[in-house]
């Protein structure tokens, strides 16, 4: 009883996962191109932390493994990589109708849009206080040193 429980269990699981993963990996590749993360040397990583993060507080779904969440992290991939399709108005209209309609869409679209611009807020706020603080340890050891 126990092994039947623990493969339904890894069944559930693989398949979120994969879904997390495969959006994780859609933003990665986005911030990969971003020349403003290369010019804040903000790796693309930390960003992507940060977008997922984000978006994820405001995406459909109670919990991590909740069915609409893992629907929310295929379309919110789907709608990131709308860009390589070789057929952009169809995806665009298969996106409208997985996310429930236009306005919904454009709801996601927002919500990715919103936490890419926070997470360049939060960075480059925390570089220009870590800036901050060593200019003053600077000045400190200066003011030493003329002692």
């Amino acid at each position: 009883m126990k092994k039947l429980l623990l493969i339904s269990l890894a069944a559930i699981l693989l398949p979120a996962c994969a879904d997390r993963n495969q959006y994780e990996q859609a933003i990665l590749e986005k911030m990969q191109k971003e020349q403003d993360l290369k010019d804040y040397k903000i790796t693309p990583e930390y960003m992507t932390k940060c977008v997922m993060e984000s978006t994820a507080q405001n995406m459909p779904g109670i919990f991590a493994l909740d069915p609409k969440r893992l629907m929310a992290y295929r379309n919110y991939t789907k709608m990131l990589a709308l860009d390589k399709s070789p057929d952009p108005k169809k995806t665009l209209e298969e996106l409208r109708v997985e996310f429930g309609s236009a306005r919904e869409l454009a709801e996601a679209h927002s919500n990715y849009t919103e936490s890419l611009v926070e997470c360049y807020s939060v960075v480059i706020s925390k570089s220009e206080e870590a800036a901050k603080e060593d200019v003053i340890k600077t000045e400190e050891k200066a003011d030493k040193n003329k002692q």
